[in-house]
């Protein structure tokens, strides 16, 4: 019984892996932005905490809207039909690099925000010039999406990866020599993590296309585009999956920067510890993205051969999977909750060892919380990758804002600035929230496969 899932893990990681790498090569370089910036003291790392918080509600749109790119190439790769997979990838790219220079101007213009967020005014004023050039990297990296969604959809899962990692090289690199100061170099501080995050991503888009224009299977896509040439029935099929997968996203990112906020409220050590215990969880959460694209993509090609038994058979697998990994950075986590927040502060520094004393024992306690929710964390994306892959959109969107909105946010609220649990408080309400919606997600797919099997 259990060989009918665990047979298809094999296949399963071999799609998964480049793009869990590509995923956490995008959240290595916030990684790589804290680590660095959490030298120059714990308000710099908060000022890029309060700046990424408006980041990663864009990101979340972008991201989530480019995810409809994948399902409708990977049906048409699983029929075989080449005119409506490139219709698919042509109107995609137009409407993520419209979407991501919206963004870019919405961030712009909403700035002004942070004075009224009761967070600490030299946390704010560190945070603005930084924000400026961060969110002009929007751009090109809701197009990278755009043309990453596309590769996935073909199942060649390996190019964004590679794109993703000189991404990073270049990224680390220009943060050492400009954030310091060093070989001559102007010393920027955390405008120059920005320049880093900026140069890297226009670096990862223009690597992508020159990869995908020089492979067999994806040259004829991705050359001889009318760009300009767009058929509002595409337009349409785009938006009608894009809008609530990037509703989805956002309604579980902004509970996240909402944590942020909140934390914001309670000071800049708690904002910082909260920035620590994200980045961690944003690295295993991008594990679990890998194999939400798998099910994406696995889901869609079924789909497209109508064998919706074996549909059900691979999705199942894939959530079985991404459970057992769930599981074992859990326990990770509740070992070395103590150890994995010194990573980003210098222990020795005496001036500083009060904030990044009180920073680190905050962050411990919730890597705890973190634990205990990589689970439901796992299991709620890989669900939500299959029900995209079925392209069912809509319902999944009111179940992610009932989850985190109605059950999460009020719990955060509550606990984080009414109780004595504080920082822990705010990520309990978190841990609600995620666990709410996988039950509820795999509900509907359960639901779902099952009503196609008997129509079938």
């Amino acid at each position: 019984m259990l060989q009918q899932y665990t047979k298809e893990f094999r296949y399963n990681l071999k799609l998964a892996a480049p793009v869990m790498l590509g995923m956490l090569g995008h959240t290595f370089v916030g990684l790589i932005d804290n680590i660095m910036v959490g030298q120059l003291g714990t308000a710099e790392l908060a000022a890029v905490s309060l700046g990424n918080s408006f980041m990663f509600i864009a990101m979340s749109l972008g991201i989530g809207f480019s995810t409809a790119i994948t399902p409708l190439v990977a049906e048409a790769d699983g029929e075989n039909n080449f005119k409506t997979g490139k219709s698919a990838f042509k109107h995609g790219l137009f409407l993520c690099t419209t979407l991501g220079i919206a963004l870019f101007l919405l961030i712009l213009v909403a700035k002004p925000l942070m004075y009224f967020m009761k967070q600490p005014i030299e946390v704010v004023e560190l945070a603005i010039p930084y924000l400026d050039l961060v969110a002009f990297s929007l751009i090109p990296l809701v197009s990278f999406q755009a043309l990453k969604q596309f590769s996935d959809g073909l199942s060649m899962t390996s190019y964004p990866m590679y794109a993703t990692l000189i991404a990073n090289v270049v990224n680390i690199v220009l943060n050492y020599l400009l954030i310091f100061g060093k070989f001559g170099f102007p010393q920027m501080g955390i405008v120059g993590a920005a320049v880093g995050t900026l140069v890297s991503r226009l670096v990862m888009v223009i690597f992508l296309w020159i990869l995908l224009r020089g492979k067999e299977k994806s040259k004829a896509y991705v050359t001889q585009i009318k760009f300009f040439v767009l058929e509002s029935k595409m337009l349409n099929k785009i938006i009608a999956l894009g809008f609530p997968s990037a509703l989805q996203m956002f309604f579980e990112v902004a509970i996240f920067t909402a944590a942020i906020l909140l934390s914001g409220i309670l000071g800049k050590n708690p904002q910082a510890a909260n920035q620590i215990a994200l980045n961690l969880s944003s690295m295993t959460f991008m594990v679990a993205m890998g194999l939400s694209v798998a099910a994406m993509v696995r889901v869609g090609n079924q789909k497209g051969l109508q064998q919706f038994a074996e549909l059900r058979r691979i999705a199942i697998s894939i959530f079985l999977l991404s459970f057992l990994i769930a599981t074992v950075f859990a326990l990770i986590f509740i070992i070395f909750n103590q150890m994995l927040p010194k990573i980003y502060l210098d222990v020795k520094d005496v001036k500083n060892l009060t904030d990044n004393t009180e920073v680190i024992t905050i962050a411990a306690k919730l890597l705890l919380i973190a634990a205990l929710f990589q689970i439901s964390d796992a299991i709620q994306v890989t669900v939500l990758g299959a029900l995209r892959g079925l392209q069912d959109v809509k319902i999944p969107t009111f179940i992610t804002f009932i989850a985190y909105w109605v059950v999460g946010f009020p719990i955060s609220y509550y606990l984080g600035l009414y109780t004595e649990y504080k920082s822990s408080g705010i990520w309990i309400g978190l841990l609600a929230g995620l666990t709410a919606s996988a039950v509820l997600l795999y509900v509907r797919f359960n639901v779902l496969t099952k009503k196609l099997i008997q129509n079938k």
